[in-house]
């Protein structure tokens, strides 16, 4: 037992140290060195469905508040916003990059191919219907990104304020917390048991091998350190310490030791896997439902059944279909109706590819 629950530490630090390493390093290239993506975004429809699904495939918070603000703003349609959700994984795709990295790759293709062509088919049938936007309904007070970021949680940078770097406690603890971090994947403590979170290596990507993403994520990290070294003392505190220290690392850990505690003991003990290996149809039909929740967290049991080989493709991928984080939260906020129409709208393209991902 004892062995056992230090190698679900062991893992649950393994895939939360790669997982905050990613959302730094992406919100240091996204925030602090201040690229301007969005304001130059021209009014073309199928342009801002394929730009709307590209921000989908950005793991993270990031891309979907980044088009959920284009939504309100009204400079992208119904429809490019929707392949946004469609193309999202929210925090969950840290998790199936960390846990499955060989499959990953081809998730996330398949995700940006079906969430173009979705896009594309709503804004068609929605021009060929006159379908009004939702947008035109009802008082509809476009906020701005700075409000929506706030509203959200991710308090982005807005290039005002105190730009000074200083070498204050939590730049140290963050610099010390990411060395730590490299030289445990370089040495080796962390490397986890192949059958406790990752599928047999039988697929075409199977260059992705563990020791090798492991080598990448050290090289990735010596890279945040670079930001940590040269960011503000706003970026740090705001972003770094505040937004993905504080809020996001601990519920990564409790989420993932939780369920990998769950799959490791539960499971094994009454035996249900052979009980979800034989329902996948509900399963998919579970996971496409708890999608609908506009939360990180709940989603990860899909992607740890899958990597532990558990439940098969179709059910991953329609949870990654249904589920886009905490994504559309402001969207829900500021416009209910656009909220339960996209919602609505994944759900049964999540249903309809899993099941037919099933049958096939």
């Amino acid at each position: 037992m004892t062995h056992l629950l230090l190698d679900i530490l062991r893992n649950s630090i393994l895939v939360t140290g790669l997982v905050t390493v990613m959302m730094m390093l992406i919100e240091s290239i996204e925030i602090e060195t201040r690229t301007h993506f969005f304001s130059s975004l021209k009014k073309s429809g199928f342009g801002q469905i394929v730009f709307s699904a590209f921000l989908g495939l950005i793991p993270g918070c990031i891309g979907g508040f980044a088009a959920v603000t284009l939504y309100t703003s009204r400079m992208i349609s119904f429809g490019a916003l929707t392949a946004m959700m469609i193309a999202s994984c929210g925090d969950e795709a840290f998790m199936i990059i960390a846990m499955s990295p060989d499959k990953a790759l081809m998730i996330f293709f398949w995700l940006f191919i079906l969430a173009i062509f979705c896009g594309a088919v709503i804004d068609f049938a929605f021009d060929k219907l006159k379908i009004r936007d939702f947008r035109d309904s009802g008082k509809f007070k476009v906020p701005s990104a700075t409000a929506l970021r706030q509203h959200s949680g991710c308090h982005c940078h807005n290039g005002s304020g105190d730009n000074s770097r200083r070498l204050s406690i939590r730049r140290a603890i963050l610099f010390v917390g990411v060395i730590v971090f490299i030289a445990a994947i370089a040495s080796g403590i962390l490397e986890h048991d192949h059958g406790a979170i990752r599928e047999e290596a039988d697929s075409s990507f199977n260059f992705l091998s563990e020791t090798w993403m492991l080598y990448l994520f050290a090289a990735l990290g010596i890279i945040v350190l670079a930001f940590i070294v040269l960011a503000s003392d706003r970026f740090i505190d705001e972003h770094l310490w505040e937004h993905i220290v504080k809020k996001h690392l601990p519920v990564i850990f409790c989420w993932t030791f939780g369920i990998l505690l769950v799959v490791e003991i539960v499971l094994g003990q009454l035996d249900m896997s052979s009980w979800i290996s034989d329902n996948t149809a509900l399963m998919i039909l579970l996971a496409a439902a708890v999608g609908i929740i506009p939360e990180s967290g709940p989603h990860l049991i899909f992607v740890t059944l899958y990597a532990t080989g558990v439940v098969p493709l179709p059910v991953l991928i329609a949870s990654c279909i249904s589920q886009d984080g905490h994504s559309s939260l402001p969207l829900l906020a500021e416009n209910k109706k656009s909220f339960a129409a996209a919602k609505l709208i994944n759900f049964l393209i999540a249903l309809l590819v899993g099941y037919g991902c099933f049958l096939l």
